[in-house]
């Protein structure tokens, strides 16, 4: 399984956030650089990198935090918010993104989004599959929708995504445990990859992931708050 940390970004910091709610904003480092060098340098060698600056105003903001990280380190790193056009996606790639995720776009015009499967291979396109009580948010999580996960999930399946990146928002951040229950039954009703997002609050958390067949985990707040340590994520991956 795939140790996946997380690194969101609003004005070029490293940031966490409760929920998703903007005004929970936490600054845990001014240079994201220094961040993704750091993880590098304990065995990791994927990064999960969201621009809430995009997310928020629907196209891309920070690809140049996106772009000093991929010079800077060897970190396979997914990319997403406010990727919402062929030139937002042709820069997140051009920036260094090894991979980008599809949000909003996705609820909001999927043929758009299958063409990009298509164009790209579904090797480089994660679905983001965010959502509250089951139901799709996109915007920053700012706005719902009336989709339901699994079914989200099932659409994009038959149109050629291969993996996906599920995050509870009631869960994330809060640094309660992750959704064991919600993401055991997308394993069950699809088959895609499933990456786990929000709520690990130990390295317990991450273990069960794995057990559960999870193909990656993101880590966020656990790390930043010290509730994992970087050289538990190094042993964890040595043993894997």
């Amino acid at each position: 399984m795939k140790i996946i940390p997380a690194i969101d970004i609003i004005e070029g910091k490293c940031v966490r956030l409760s929920k998703g709610d903007y005004s929970t904003k936490k600054i845990y480092n001014e240079d994201p650089v220094e961040v993704a060098k750091e993880f590098e340098d304990h065995g990791i060698q994927f990064l999960h990198l969201v621009d809430l600056d995009g997310a928020k105003s629907k196209h891309i903001v920070n690809q140049k935090v996106l772009e000093n990280i991929a010079q800077s380190t060897s970190l396979n790193i997914d990319f997403g918010g406010g990727l919402k056009t062929q030139e937002d996606i042709e820069t997140a790639f051009s920036s260094g993104a090894k991979q980008i995720t599809l949000g909003s776009i996705a609820v909001q015009d999927p043929h758009f989004c299958y063409e990009v499967i298509k164009r790209y291979g579904s090797e480089k396109i994660i679905l983001g599959s965010d959502c509250d009580h089951r139901k799709i948010k996109t915007s920053g999580w700012l706005e719902e929708s009336n989709r339901d996960v699994i079914d989200f999930i099932l659409d994009y399946q038959k149109n050629g995504i291969q993996t996906t990146i599920c995050t509870d928002i009631a869960k994330d951040g809060m640094l309660e445990g992750p959704s064991t229950g919600l993401y055991i039954e997308i394993l069950f009703k699809t088959s895609v990859q499933l990456i786990a997002s929000g709520g690990i609050s130990g390295i317990k958390d991450v273990y069960k992931m794995k057990d559960i067949g999870c193909s990656g985990t993101i880590i966020g707040k656990a790390i930043y708050e010290g509730k994992i340590s970087l050289q538990q994520l190094q042993n964890f991956i040595e043993n894997a």
